[in-house]
């Protein structure tokens, strides 16, 4: 197996580049990059997640030619979960907190489980967040 030498960046539709762009700063705290365009959001839409890893927002239009024929998941179906490491519980339910109060959903609230301490987010599009804390 090789390693790439390229960062890694992962993309998800959105329907609004502004809802999108306040909802990963108030509720991650990530902080969005690049040079604005005229509705004073960063285009492309992206943050950088961890060293090498970036997080790419992209209308739901322009995902599709991103794809080509195949479909995208509708809004609210999702074909992955995400997760987003913390260092202990009380981060992952500040965090779970934040992605509420920023517009998303929390759809497994924080609990212990087998492997750590975990809870469940929705964004505003629907994609799903695991925060944990082994």
């Amino acid at each position: 197996m090789t390693t790439p030498t390229q960062p890694f960046t992962l993309c998800l539709p959105i329907d609004d580049r502004r809802r999108a762009m306040d909802f990963y700063r108030d509720a991650f705290g990530f902080e969005p990059v690049g040079p604005l365009a005229d509705d004073g959001v960063p285009e492309p839409l992206q943050f950088s997640v961890a060293a090498g890893v970036t997080l790419m927002l992209i209308p739901r239009g322009g995902f599709g030619w991103v794809i080509g024929p195949r479909p995208a998941a509708p809004t609210g179906q999702s074909e992955c979960v995400l997760s987003l490491m913390v260092d202990g519980a009380a981060e992952v339910g500040r965090l779970a907190e934040r992605a509420h109060a920023a517009g998303g959903e929390v759809t497994s609230p924080p609990q212990r489980q087998d492997w750590g301490y975990v809870a469940v987010c929705a964004d505003v599009d629907g994609h799903l967040w695991q925060i944990i804390a082994p």
